[in-house]
């Protein structure tokens, strides 16, 4: 009888054992996709990359960390990132795989301002991986120039320990950083910084405002290469030139009908609405047709506010509506029962599609114009241009193409 309790003992013994080390690695591999955006690392001592994941959209997930220098000297790039950001966006609206629209997320960081704490490094994480447009577009106008002192090999180590990173290697995970000093700087060496990247699938391409020749000295193509990315050379002073078309009127004022479907709610919904009109107005002050550039970025899939617009949100879900709180409505709605909401939402809705058919149709034609129009034009030796050269290449070896 002892010999059979013993026994039993034992055997129970292994079985608790096999189970705590199997649940224990699903325990593991669960507790990776749940990490904090706003979670903190060292730069220095943090272990291991900060990953996340979504599985329904990890293999059509392209994350891009676009990290400027705004040092004294880089207003003309702050200028271009501006400028070039919707022309960007368009380009990434069209990235697919396997017929599947890509999952985008972009971050940003500044770094090399004198501005910024320099027990950080002088390094600053303006936005985490974010959907928000219109968020990303306020930050990327807010950004001003001082100083500085830049530390290259610091600033991709922070971007890797402290951004959620895609786990899966079938995601497109790329590091933009671009500057005119000196790529070893820093208490971070740049290729300590790069074979970490490298191991975790993340590229990196470098952009050097400035000579090419001059970029080679300094570090930045050597820094592409550690980086199994591309090196490119910018002049960061040549003036953006959209070219101007005879269809941005007609688009921009589609644009001013498209805004009056937005339906704000919620804590901040007041404030996004009206920041997503402070950011038509920062492109209309550019040109007449970066607004076109960006009422197009806003008729496209990307282009997604249900945190903050009633209409996105009930396309998601559509019992959101009985649980919003109707005092942080537009004040003509606050007063609406639930089912005259709905239909008003709905009725926005259809006017929403109906818009961007339109802008979209136009947006074609617009199009084929300045692929015409671009033949008479100088080389175009900007940010926006090396980041879609780059991007391209790079996803295409994710298996991502561009309808």
């Amino acid at each position: 009888m002892k010999n059979r309790t013993q026994a039993l003992i034992t055997f129970v013994g292994i079985s608790l054992l096999m189970y705590a080390i199997v649940f224990g690695k699903d325990m593991y591999h669960n507790s990776r996709f749940v990490a904090s955006t706003t979670h903190q690392k060292n730069v220095l001592t943090s272990p291991a990359i900060h990953h996340t994941d979504n599985t329904q959209v990890v293999g059509n997930r392209i994350q891009i960390a676009l990290i400027l220098d705004t040092s004294n000297s880089m207003d003309g790039l702050i200028n271009q990132a501006k400028s070039q950001l919707w022309k960007i966006i368009n380009e990434l609206t069209r990235a697919h795989k396997d017929s599947t629209a890509a999952d985008i997320s972009i971050a940003l960081y500044e770094y090399g301002n004198d501005n910024l704490p320099v027990t950080k490094g002088y390094i600053r994480q303006v936005m985490p991986f974010n959907t928000d447009l219109d968020l990303l577009s306020e930050k990327l106008f807010a950004l001003t120039t001082n100083g500085g002192s830049e530390y290259c090999g610091q600033v991709i180590q922070t971007s890797l320990n402290h951004l959620d990173w895609s786990e899966s290697d079938s995601s497109l995970k790329i590091i933009y950083i671009a500057g005119n000093e000196g790529f070893n700087q820093g208490p971070v060496p740049y290729t300590n910084a790069c074979s970490y990247a490298v191991k975790n699938n993340v590229v990196i391409n470098t952009i050097y405002c400035g000579n090419y020749s001059s970029g080679i000295a300094e570090g930045w193509r050597e820094g592409a290469l550690q980086g199994q990315g591309m090196y490119h050379n910018i002049d960061s002073d040549q003036e953006v030139v959209l070219v101007s078309t005879p269809y941005d009127q007609t688009i921009n004022q589609l644009n001013l009908e498209l805004n009056n479907t937005y339906v704000h709610y919620g804590a901040k919904g007041k404030w996004n609405k009206d920041n997503q009109l402070r950011q038509d107005l920062n492109q209309d002050k550019i040109s007449s047709a970066n607004s076109a550039s960006r009422t197009l970025s806003k008729s496209s899939r990307l282009y997604y506010n249900g945190h903050w617009d009633l209409v996105d949100a009930y396309n998601t879900d559509n019992n959101i509506i009985n649980n919003i709180d109707v005092q942080t409505l537009p004040d003509s709605l606050q007063t609406l029962e639930v089912n005259e909401l709905e239909v008003y939402v709905e009725e926005m809705n259809e006017k929403r599609i109906s818009i961007n058919r339109k802008i979209v149709e136009l947006g074609i034609k617009r199009e084929e114009y300045i692929e015409h129009a671009s033949d008479s034009l100088g080389k175009d030796n900007t940010l926006g241009s090396r980041m879609i050269k780059s991007l391209k290449r790079q996803a295409s070896s994710k298996g991502f193409t561009f309808k």
